[in-house]
């Protein structure tokens, strides 16, 4: 058996399983995609950094988000743009496992950023004469922080039990990305613990936090409605509202892929939601953002206006 583990040195990921002019049509679509979710994220994160009215809590966990999401985007999408040029060529075992790795850092670093999110809005809303000491810069950076190092500590417990695992037969994933679920399909031995543990971990990180920021957002519905102005409300409504989006989509594919009842799910089914949780989300979030937040627009008008003046 340890023979043999050394043996497997590479892997093929299937991808879709489609005809080569579709294959060619996706290509061209996700490279846009990607394009764009770069675009959209570095514009978020240079506004953040340029504008010195963005230099808020609330912007800098943005920035985080947007850092997550164009990591999120730089792990599965290049590989997937070669396997649709190229379906047969194959990734190394070590660029596997570093995928499986970095997706599962960033995905539980997501996870706590918007629960960190909630929380900056909570004490905005609910508690607004003491925002500014108790969202301090220190409480700031040490909630990011956290979320960073429980995200890469969680990625690794799954790493640690995935390494020992004899690779043996088969060595095509059915998957566009190096996923866990479907890397641990082709462990030639027992992988019970660590599926229990990839369920335990999808409990702790999506069903906690979404508990926690429908209460937070329970706490801040009502807040709202207090607001006298109307001014006020809608401000309220507008950045929560954008927040609210992004957790949706995020929690909502996420929950529905590792949660869920996975008897009525294909393999195909389980990729198309996977594609949309690796590649649409990070594209759609600034456009969220940007879309619904007048800071943010206004942001981007002055820095045009800035260039165009000098």
């Amino acid at each position: 058996m340890g023979g043999n583990q050394t043996l497997i040195t590479q892997f093929i990921l299937l991808g879709f399983p489609l005809s080569p002019r579709m294959q060619m049509l996706l290509f061209a679509l996700f490279s846009l995609f990607y394009a764009f979710t770069l675009l959209g994220n570095g514009t978020i994160l240079g506004l953040i950094c340029l504008d010195s009215r963005l230099h808020t809590p609330m912007y800098f966990f943005l920035s985080h988000l947007a850092i997550v999401d164009i990591a999120y985007a730089c792990n599965t999408v290049p590989q997937m743009l070669v396997n649709l040029m190229d379906p047969a060529k194959p990734i190394s075992f070590a660029g596997c496992m570093t995928q499986t790795f970095l997706f599962l850092t960033f995905a539980h670093t997501e996870c706590l950023l918007l629960v960190v999110m909630s929380y900056d809005r909570y004490v905005a809303i609910c508690h607004p004469l003491r925002y500014t000491a108790i969202m301090s810069w220190r409480v700031c950076v040490i909630l990011v922080l956290t979320s960073w190092i429980l995200g890469v500590l969680l990625a690794l417990v799954h790493l640690v039990l995935l390494l020992p695992l004899p690779f043996c037969g088969s060595q095509k994933v059915n998957h566009f990305f190096c996923e866990i679920i479907a890397v641990l399909k082709l462990a030639y031995s027992d992988t019970r613990i660590n599926e229990l543990m990839v369920l335990a971990g999808a409990v702790s990180v999506l069903v906690g936090p979404f508990s926690s920021i429908v209460v937070s957002y329970a706490h801040i519905l009502c807040a709202i409605l207090k607001i006298k102005s109307q001014q006020g409300r809608q401000k309220a409504f507008s950045t929560c509202s954008s927040h609210l989006c992004v957790v949706g989509l995020f929690y909502g594919t996420a929950i529905v892929m590792y949660i869920g009842p996975q008897h009525g799910k294909s393999n195909e089914q389980k990729k198309y939601l996977l594609l949309f949780h690796s590649l649409f989300n990070p594209m759609l979030n600034p456009l969220i953002y940007s879309l619904r937040n007048k800071e943010v627009k206004s942001a981007l008008k002055r820095t045009l206006l800035k260039e165009d003046t000098s």
